[in-house]
């Protein structure tokens, strides 16, 4: 395949997989460009590649630097990014970030990458595809967590801890009952962080007598998925694999079907692009399978499927790249196997009967690899290889390859060439291997994942007892050598061979016994260097960067005779002494805070407003907040000096973090994220940094389910950001607008509004569940320059959206005096959604009994009604200028939060207009979603009625009532306190009075399919127009108004069961506590609904 002339393709890995890709760039036509550290100069893809770039860092971590890595790829020109595996291949970041540059990335998108490289996140995937999965918890916060889970599991299983990123068995640990948890957690944590740059965990259930299967996957992009097969990678060692076989040894065929189509299935589902695999752990026991995890890069192991294939799936993943489809690779459906193969691991290690695994270093003194119909070897290595110890121990993949299908003869044909392979000059794990192949229960599929774990004495006792020539062992490889000691002096030796990445002391300094002199990175873990006795630093022999071998001498000490002075050593330390780091940090800090910023403060003083930290600062529990960005400054370097953006745009004009509100009532499920634009720092206004710190903490909240309140004053986009100049053209990819609505539904979202909003600020409130403003507020979106931009008149700020209009509209769900009151509105409002309190009051319930008029005709305060059922000073009314025929708000009933929906006679009788209904419809979505159940006060003669009202599109604007009522997932409580006629009341108990959890009314109740006058006179028209207009016309009238009263009284709607009781009115707050409790907590299971407006 012929890619065409000279692109420029960028390897963004080492070793043998950089080779691998060099060598099919390379056939492709591509010109291929390598990276390297200092520290890994002389690995052979720096030489193989046609150009290599040289890294700053030193080390793995050299590999992760996605910034340097995708500024290389630009300054040579690449068109192309290959990850390879490992590293950075599994990086949605990575994938972001260089295509952000135009430069193609050769593997899945970033979603995909996203989505499959999270382990949990994965899992949750094909859960919900009905794909079955081990039982597994989200990434967790920290070990507490996972102890928690694990220790109330029922029954107590063991489970395994993983790394949410990358692969190849680092970050795992099995944790059975008795384990060192934390232990394991730490090992597993640090491993994770070093080889991957991500130290998140999450658990699932172990399965312990298991196959590891996985199945090969390709997509174009275009919606098309194909599989490429099966592998066997079952036997392991510490989740590592060691040998992989395909197709699956004694595999059943209809359960090799349902694997096959199970991954297939999952990678449709997203148009998966690129090479990918969907990994698969099936009990041997009841042959049950689960999807562990997916691997959207290529394999390790993808060898053998190109053997059994006849393709080069590097060249497919570059073809891919380059749009063409899988009709276009004719691989719409699966090639056919011919033959069988094998991939052999050949790393280099320590191995001693126990089972430890030590890693090791040094140069290969000879190497020389099999050869032969149906052998290959990918390696990095060569004569006089130095094995670096920072890096992956893998020293070579031999794959053996087979014509037949007779798997036991492909074993048999791997033990000879093992047996051939010569490396000599450190110890490898060529020996197991052998062992391994001998082994009969490979062929017959009879191999699980605990295989070489189990069996490991007699697979070290075999290995032991091979002809010399088919084992390196530890003995026969030559030790470093290191010169004498000096006399008098002790040597702080290298525990095992490594990298020096850190020395702690200097010469002349007292050191104790068992004090850090360094650390040495071996294996992508870090090794303390330890002072064996106490004495003074007398010479340090190496330098950082430094690989060193095993007991290499790293410091001489000269013994102390006085211990006296090493006592006053290790007692030395003055906490009281600051350091210049640490001096730095506080510092820039301090400068962001409002009493460094006097002339912001006066401004906002003589404004009458408060500065964005005091509304943090007073809404949130006093110590509480934890502040993300804090140092973040405008992205405006290419015009104004550092020192004035640090000292005049801190935290880039938007505060945010977490922290607690109303902690005294919740403990620790009052957390809560806090946003507060500042409005002293560029009016407010929407910067580059303070989006991605929006977007950071919107992400959090979704992940961790958390409700957040934000003070949105400000002026929108801010176009002076002009660093981002030459990456940013329209800024319509932002994804701010999409996390932040992303958590609607998720946990409450609450703005909070004084002064200028306008524009992206506007957007940001009036996106949220619950709007609150003040009286000084102008909402409006666009601001004075963008109206007067667009021709549409020129007008001032106060001009725009003043609050009496965004009142009156129901934009502004709370109107507060000033930002004082906003922020309390806020934490009352909040604490609805967060629980029950304690220590609560309310009024003699007696009052009740005597608020409705005994002139049923006469309109009264329902206000008062509310507020006597409702927890003393605990009723918050929402939209009170809006709708207002149809009041809404939250109250308490002994500490417990419900919403409120209620009928106000004083406004058209109580009737339902468009606005209340749709105000009303929108209120129950909201306490939907949120658990908050619903108090529903029934005084209503109907939906309202005539030619004006339909103007107002009341026949749907209404009807979001009835809707939103009948698909409630919360208990609706209706209570009807006097009238309840025709289609209105049933809106007001969701479509029926049965749909309630129940329906309950006070004596003063009445009751009908219309109100009484309205069914006189409309049901009995020809007895009244036949009787004598006058007394005699009027006493009929009245006479039939009482009869049907009597009908529709509450106690003869209660005779028929068309409500559940009627009862004394002081039993209200009674009824509603004890249907609370018979309810329960747990809502009824949601379900989608189509919104009629």
């Amino acid at each position: 395949m012929t890619m065409g002339s000279q692109r420029r393709l960028l390897i963004a890995n080492r070793g043998e997989i950089a080779l691998r890709i060099i060598r099919t760039a390379q056939e492709s036509g591509f010109h291929t460009v390598a990276i390297y550290p200092k520290d890994d100069e002389a690995s052979l893809h720096v030489r193989r590649a046609d150009e290599a770039v040289r890294l700053s860092g030193v080390g793995p971590a050299a590999y992760l630097d996605i910034d340097e890595i995708t500024s290389i790829a630009v300054a040579t020109n690449c068109q192309m990014v290959h990850p390879g595996y490992g590293f950075l291949s599994e990086s949605g970041s990575f994938v972001r970030s260089i295509e952000k540059t135009g430069i193609v990335f050769v593997g899945p998108t970033a979603e995909q990458m996203e989505l499959f490289g999270n382990k949990s996140a994965a899992c949750n995937y094909a859960r919900e595809k009905t794909i079955p999965v081990l039982g597994s918890s989200a990434t967790f916060k920290s070990c507490d967590e996972f102890v928690k889970l694990f220790e109330n599991s029922v029954p107590r299983k063991p489970h395994i801890i993983k790394a949410v990123s990358g692969g190849g068995g680092r970050g795992m640990r099995v944790v059975r009952i008795g384990d060192d948890i934390r232990k394991l957690w730490d090992q597993a944590e640090a491993e994770a962080l070093t080889a991957f740059g991500d130290g998140r965990l999450y658990a699932e259930e172990y399965c312990d007598v298991a196959r590891h299967i996985e199945v090969q996957v390709v997509g174009d992009g275009q919606g098309n998925v194909t599989h490429l097969w099966e592998r066997d990678c079952s036997l392991q060692r510490r989740h590592q694999k060691l040998v992989e076989i395909t197709p699956a040894p004694s595999l059943d065929s209809g359960l090799r079907k349902k694997l096959l189509d199970a991954a297939v299935s999952l990678a449709t589902e997203v148009q998966y692009r690129g090479i990918g695999t969907f990994e698969f752990l099936v009990d041997v026991e009841t042959s049950n399978y689960f999807f562990i995890e997916a691997n959207p890069r290529l394999q390790v192991e993808h060898t053998i499927t190109e053997e059994v294939l006849g393709l080069d799936l590097i060249c497919i993943q570059f073809e891919i790249a380059l749009g063409r489809s899988l009709e276009n690779l004719s691989l719409l459906t699966p090639p056919p196997i011919k033959g069988t193969a094998l991939q052999l691991r050949i790393n280099a290690e320590k191995m001693n009967e126990d089972g430890k695994i030590s890693s090791v270093g040094g140069v290969v003194s000879q190497f020389e690899p099999s050869a032969g119909p149906g052998v290959r070897v990918d390696t990095a290595a060569h004569n006089l290889y130095t094995m670096h110890p920072s890096f992956d121990s893998l020293l070579a993949k031999l794959i053996i390859y087979s014509h037949g299908s007779d798997q036991q003869k492909l074993l048999t044909k791997a033990g000879r060439v093992l047996s051939e392979f010569v490396i000599d000059g450190l110890p490898t794990n060529r020996s197991l291997i052998s062992a391994l192949v001998k082994r009969p229960e490979i062929a017959l599929g009879k191999v699980t994942t605990g295989f070489v774990e189990e069996n490991w004495e007699s697979l070290f006792s075999a290995s032991e007892k091979l002809p010399k020539k088919q084992r390196t062992d530890a003995d026969e490889v030559k030790e470093s050598t290191t010169t004498s000691i000096p006399e008098g002096l002790r040597a702080a030796k290298a525990p095992m061979r490594g990298s020096i990445i850190s020395i702690d002391v200097e010469i002349g300094e007292i050191v104790s016994s068992g004090q850090q002199l360094g650390l040495l990175e071996a294996m992508k873990m870090h090794h303390e260097i330890i002072a064996i006795d106490s004495g003074v630093v007398s010479d340090i022999l190496s330098e950082l960067g430094d690989v060193v071998d095993e007991r290499d001498h790293l410091f001489y000490l000269e013994p102390l005779a006085n211990e006296t002075l090493v006592a006053e050593k290790r007692n030395s330390i003055d906490i009281e002494v600051g350091r210049a780091d640490l001096e730095e940090v506080i510092e820039r800090h301090d400068r962001g805070l409002d009493i460094n910023r006097p002339a912001a403060r006066a401004k906002r003083a003589s404004r009458n407003s408060r500065m964005a930290r005091e509304n943090i600062e007073d809404l949130c529990d006093e110590g509480s907040f934890i502040e993300y960005g804090a140092l973040a400054i405008a992205a405006q370097r290419k015009r104004r000096s550092l020192d004035d953006l640090q000292a005049n745009t801190p935290a880039d004009g938007m505060i945010g973090g977490f922290g607690n509100i109303n902690g005294e009532h919740f403990g620790d499920d009052s957390r809560c994220a806090v946003l507060a634009y500042d409005f002293t720092v560029l009016a407010g206004t929407q910067g580059h940094n303070n989006h991605k710190k929006k977007d950071r903490i919107f992400e959090l909240a979704l992940e961790w389910k958390t409700p957040t309140v934000f003070f949105t004053e400000g002026g929108g986009g801010r176009p002076g950001d002009v660093d981002t100049d030459d990456l940013i053209m329209s800024w319509l990819d932002l994804k701010t607008f999409t996390s932040w609505p992303k958590l609607s539904g998720v946990a409450p979202r609450i703005a909070v509004n004084s002064g200028r909003c306008f524009a992206g600020n506007a957007v940001i409130f009036g996106c949220a569940d619950i709007t609150i403003a003040t009286q000084s507020s102008n909402i409006g979106l666009a601001g004075p320059a963008m109206i007067e931009g667009g021709g549409l008149g020129t007008f001032t700020p106060d001009d725009i959206g003043p609050i009496e209009v965004q009142e009156a509209n129901g934009v502004v769900d709370v109107v507060t005096v000033d930002e004082l009151e906003a922020t309390q509105i806020a934490r009352q409002i909040l604490g609805c959604f967060q629980g029950k309190i304690e220590g609560w009051t309310c009024s003699d319930q007696r009052v009740l009994r005597h608020l409705i008029p005994e002139n049923r005709m006469k309109v009264y305060d329902v206000r008062e009604v509310i507020k006597n059922i409702a927890d003393d000073d605990s009723f918050i009314e929402l939209r009170r200028q809006y709708g207002p025929g149809l009041i809404t708000g939250f109250i308490r009933v002994e500490g417990r939060a419900m919403g409120l929906i209620a009928n106000d006679s004083k406004y058209l009788g109580g009737a339902i207009d468009g606005d209340g209904g749709e105000k009303g419809g929108r209120f129950l979505q909201l306490c939907d979603a949120y658990g908050v159940p619903v108090i529903s006060l029934c005084d209503t003669p109907g939906f309202m009625v005539g030619p004006d009202s339909e103007k107002t599109a009341a026949v749907r604007r209404g009807s979001r009532l009835i809707v939103a009522g009948a698909n409630l997932s919360v208990p609706m409580f209706t209570i009807i306190t006097r009238k309840g006629y025709g289609l209105g009341a049933q809106a007001m108990a969701g479509g029926s009075l049965h749909q309630p959890f129940f329906s309950i009314a006070w004596p003063t109740a009445e009751l009908g399919p219309m109100g009484l006058e309205g069914a006189v006179e409309l049901g009995f028209k020809k007895e009244l127009m036949a009787a004598e207009e006058g007394p005699e016309r009027r006493a009929l009238y009245e006479r039939l108004v009482a009869g049907l009263y009597e009908k529709g009284k509450a106690v003869s709607v209660a005779s028929v069961f068309e409500i559940d009781a009627v009862i004394d009115p002081k039993d209200t707050r009674s009824w509603l506590v004890r249907g609370m409790k018979m309810a329960g907590s747990k809502q009824r299971e949601r379900k989608s609904y189509v919104d009629v407006w």
